[in-house]
């Protein structure tokens, strides 16, 4: 059977995924502030696909289903922080419309495609981005405005104008086909917010890009079998309690807020202090401090060194608890 074709742009192969798609909304954690992306619907009793950034950090995570209208609490199966993917299961949901996927291998330069997602967090009807792919096998540095950053290889470069609540959306082909996964996108004048993050490096004026769909899907098999590795981490997060930034000399995570009651609030670590090792593992960065806790679970047990604004270093064992995922 032939796929139906649509011109660029065509409202139509926008509309053949909408019914498939979800709308994610987040609270976070440490800021108690919301955040929203997109989502793509793999199963209809509610395994959603999403990128990582978008549910990283959150403490609640509620769904809306474009099919539906329905609303869900969702909870996070796994996630691999650095190819972006993350995997939701909606909590109670039956009989949801998937998106029809397609194969992200035949995507070409020069092929129409059409971004579509939670543009602004706004909700509602999925807004649409039209465009060209004008690279495949992209890799960027991305970054949101709280400095975190990863690279991202492989990625589907495009010229739609991917927007902010994109992010875990869509990439459509000219057949109504999901081929990638919106991740990022780099403009000169735009500001990054926390679910649009810039990438750098590149001269256009306009730029998106998405993961490729099977790569993502890959990811979401690996979390689905449970199969957790170097990378993919599977089921809640354990939280320590700390927001932590790079300390500039490679000397440790610098704790810039403590969440009240958690375990590094009852071990005595306060805001200015540096975490430099956790069970004995040299920490040198926030990102080191980030992938040593990815390794573990709530109810683990995990020794903590730090050096206080007084340069004394202090140790400690603490036991982590259910935190913000991603």
């Amino acid at each position: 059977m032939t796929a139906t074709r649509y011109q660029s742009g065509d409202p139509a192969a926008a509309a053949a995924v909408q019914p498939g798609l979800v709308d994610v909304d987040t609270v976070i954690g440490y800021q108690g502030a919301q955040a929203a992306g997109t989502g793509i619907v793999l199963t209809a009793d509610g395994e959603v696909l999403t990128n990582n950034h978008v549910v990283a950090g959150a403490t609640r995570i509620q769904v809306t289903d474009i099919g539906n209208g329905r609303t869900y609490a969702a909870t996070v199966v796994g996630y691999d922080r650095s190819r972006d993917v993350a995997v939701l299961q909606l909590q109670g949901a039956t009989g949801l419309t998937t998106a029809p996927l397609g194969d992200s291998a035949t995507v070409a330069v020069g092929d129409p495609v059409v971004g579509v997602g939670n543009a602004g967090g706004v909700g509602g009807t999925p807004s649409t981005a039209a465009g060209t792919v004008t690279a495949l096998d992209r890799p960027i540095t991305a970054s949101d405005e709280s400095g975190s950053a990863e690279q991202l290889t492989g990625l589907i470069q495009v010229d739609a104008d991917i927007q902010a609540g994109d992010s875990g959306g869509p990439l459509v082909n000219s057949a109504g086909q999901v081929v990638g996964m919106d991740t990022a996108a780099s403009t000169p004048s735009r500001t990054a917010t926390r679910h649009h993050r810039s990438a750098t490096g590149q001269t256009a004026a306009v730029q998106g890009f998405a993961i490729p769909i099977d790569d993502a899907l890959s990811v979401a098999r690996q979390i689905e079998s449970g199969a957790a590795s170097s990378t993919v981490h599977i089921g809640e997060s354990a939280m320590l309690g700390v927001s932590v930034t790079d300390s500039g000399a490679g000397q440790g995570a610098v704790v810039g807020q403590v969440l009240a009651g958690s375990p590094a609030a009852q071990a005595g670590v306060v805001a200015g202090d540096a975490i430099v090792a956790v069970n004995g593992q040299s920490v040198d960065s926030a990102a080191a401090l980030t992938t040593l806790l990815d390794g573990t679970h709530p109810g683990d047990s995990v020794s903590v060194t730090w050096v206080d604004q007084s340069q004394q270093q202090q140790d400690a064992t603490v036991t982590l608890v259910t935190g913000p995922t991603g």
